[in-house]
């Protein structure tokens, strides 16, 4: 019975969009506030409606209730419980619940903080939000039904896909949505500021939490996944350019240049059209995202295989959207009053160039991604469009982005001093070549190239610091005063500085990896030794080992260093025994931040084991610098002027702070 009251919760949950989704819309057009004090109200019992029904299928998987046939094809009674758990949304049914019940929080979310939005406005988005969700609903309940029922009931469940039983598979997609559905808040602002037709600094101020809360995610999400390849897969690599990856990878694009130029149409009321313009583009690429990997119209270990019928229905989703939010501004557009001018070099004129560069470089993700899939689609030829084209066209557009990041905070709004920016970043460049120079001397050399780009990580690093280190007056004050400035900046500036600070970062390791990385592939028989990094490697053997649904053969591997043992690696290849689906488990041994990566291949005839060996010298820094990225932007949101909802702080609070405290943006 509990299973029908889920699905019959998102039949309510579905007529109570219908009534957000008209209604307080009608009350924005006639001023009228009974109609509009609907959409808060509405949206609550929406999101309640929507979280019991996802608690019901959590549930069932718990329960191990094999009537249900969703929890039968993707569960078994032996997993573990966090993968039953997480086997809630290890499908295409359950995922695309769990995308209801996150867009429907943020539409809660919206109707609970936005208590300083004008009633209009803000019923306006309540409105927009209730139309994705509805749509999405139907989708669920007319062709991803999660609660259909089995006849008979069968004993046991065919069990989740064996590659989605990890624990980075049980954190992954909750982020990636958090991200993902995230824009959807951004999105309904720019519909709902084009519907009404005021869009000014406030309307940035109100959409810019959202933006940095919906980024944040994205990049956590991002990182997980491309950890999980990286780890459970066995291929040894971090990122693919599997289209699928590139599926997320495009919003994060756009967002990251939506968030820089709300902030120059907060600051300085220009850019306005291009603002609205990316608000829309980067929900629009969230949602081409969910079509990719929906439609079943790509192979890839990332999506599901699914009825076309599915395909069908979310393009129609992303049609009536998408094509929808941009008539609208097509017409709304040339209405809107211009912002203010600025000169090319100043802050605002940096951060033009930084989202230009983003957006060519979505739309260079874009092309490569969907160009095999239209001229299959229209000649039936198949090619492959791989890591060559996405590494040159992707790397050449971020030469310029890393070189101009560091001046843009260093540059006056309006009207900035090239030369003075160059003079207060000599010494940050002077260091950053220096170090890039010491790192390929320790490495033992490589392409000289690789020497540039490793300084350009550095050099973000040190010109976040550099930022800050003007911005505290480090150059003219005492020690003392510096730091006491240093402590007076506003949440917003550290969290900057930690956001390039991790970009640097991340930039830093995909250079270092990319180049000096090694990959040993050798038979090894119990007793053979192989160097790798320098390191030792001795293979002890197999062990068979059971686990709760799996067999697995492990192999053992000690390591040694100038003849001292530090330490050993386990690397498997299991079998679940309910889907007879073999996987390979790699052993990976950490060292700072380098990691030994060991990865079992197929048995020989003669008893020897293929093996592969990776050394792969600064690879973590690849997700160092996305965890220093994510911890900028919930640093930045912790600050009170980027709380939604927050008071504005008073003018006499203002007067009594110490001088010199009030740093600007």
């Amino acid at each position: 019975m509990i299973i029908e009251l889920g699905h019959y919760a998102l039949v309510l949950a579905l007529a109570a969009t219908v009534v957000l989704s008209i209604l307080p819309m009608i009350g924005a057009r006639r001023g009228d506030a009974a109609l509009m004090a609907i959409g808060t109200t509405g949206t609550l019992v929406q999101f309640a409606l929507v979280a019991f029904s996802f608690g019901v299928l959590t549930y069932a998987y718990m329960v191990s209730d094999f009537s249900v046939l969703n929890v039968w094809q993707n569960s078994h009674s032996l997993m573990p419980a966090i993968y039953r758990f997480s086997g809630v949304w290890g499908n295409h049914e359950g995922s695309m619940l769990l995308w209801l019940l996150i867009l429907t929080l943020f539409s809660a979310m919206v109707a609970v903080f936005g208590t300083n939005l004008p009633d209009r406005l803000k019923a306006n988005v309540l409105g927009v939000q209730a139309w994705i969700s509805g749509a999405f609903i139907l989708f669920i309940l007319l062709t991803s039904n999660p609660f259909a029922r089995l006849s008979p009931v069968p004993a046991e469940g065919e069990d989740l896909n064996p590659v989605l039983q990890d624990i980075g598979l049980a954190i992954h997609p909750p982020l990636l949505y958090l991200g993902y559905v995230g824009f959807s808040v951004c999105f309904s602002f720019a519909v709902a500021a084009l519907i009404d037709g005021r869009i000014d600094a406030a309307w940035a101020r109100w959409v810019r939490p959202w933006t940095l809360a919906a980024w944040t995610f994205l990049t956590a999400g991002i990182a997980m996944g491309s950890y999980w390849a990286y780890y459970e897969l066995g291929w040894g690599g971090w990122w693919f350019w599997d289209p699928v990856e590139n599926a997320s990878f495009m919003p994060w694009l756009a967002g990251t240049a939506l968030l820089h130029s709300a902030l120059v149409m907060e600051k300085r009321e220009a850019l306005k059209i291009w603002t609205v313009l990316l608000a829309i583009l980067t929900f629009s690429l969230s949602l081409l995202g969910t079509f990719l990997v929906r439609s079943g119209v790509l192979t890839s270990v990332h999506a599901f295989a699914t009825d076309p019928s599915r395909g069908i229905f979310i393009l129609c989703i992303l049609t009536f959207f998408i094509g929808g939010a941009l008539t609208l501004f097509a017409f709304r557009a040339p209405l809107l009053k211009a912002g203010g001018l600025f000169a090319p070099i100043s802050r605002e004129g940096a951060l033009v160039l930084n989202n230009l560069i983003l957006t060519v470089s979505a739309a260079t993700v874009l092309i490569g991604t969907l160009y095999p899939l239209l001229l299959e689609t229209l000649t039936g030829e198949k090619i492959s469009v791989g890591a060559p084209f996405f590494n040159l066209t992707f790397g050449l557009l971020m030469v310029p982005l890393l070189v101009a990041m560091p001046f843009g905070p260093l540059l006056a709004w309006k009207r900035g001093d090239l030369l003075g920016a160059l003079q207060r970043l000599y010494v940050a460049a002077g260091l950053a070549l220096v170090a890039g120079l010491t790192l390929f001397y320790i490495e033992n050399g490589g392409p000289v190239m690789a020497i540039l780009g490793m300084a350009a990580g550095f050099f973000l690093m040190f010109g976040a610091i550099t930022d800050l280190w003007y911005r505290a007056g480090f150059n003219k004050q005492s020690w003392s005063i510096g730091f006491r400035r240093l402590r007076g900046l506003p949440r917003s500036a550290f969290g900057t500085a930690l956001a390039h600070f991790g970009f640097g970062v991340t930039v830093l390791g995909i250079v270092a990896v990319t180049t000096f990385e090694t990959e040993t592939v050798v038979e090894m028989k119990q007793g053979a030794t192989v160097e790798a990094g320098g390191y030792s490697i001795t293979f002890d053997g197999l062990r068979s080992f059971t686990g709760p649904n799996y067999t697995e053969d492990r192999g053992h591997f000690n390591l040694s260093l100038d003849g001292k043992s530090v330490g050993d690696v386990w690397s498997s290849k299991r079998l679940y025994t309910a889907r007879r689906m073999p996987t390979t488990e790699a052993g990976i041994r950490t060292f700072g931040t380098n990691q030994l990566y060991i990865s079992l291949g197929d048995g020989m005839a003669d008893g020897g084991m293929v093996v592969r060996i990776w050394w792969k010298p600064f690879i973590l820094c690849i997700w160092l610098g996305a965890l220093v990225m994510m911890t900028g932007g919930f640093v930045s949101l912790s600050d009170r002027r980027l709380r939604v909802g927050a008071p504005t702080r008073r003018a006499k609070a203002v007067k009594t702070m110490p001088a010199g405290l009030e740093a600007a943006e």
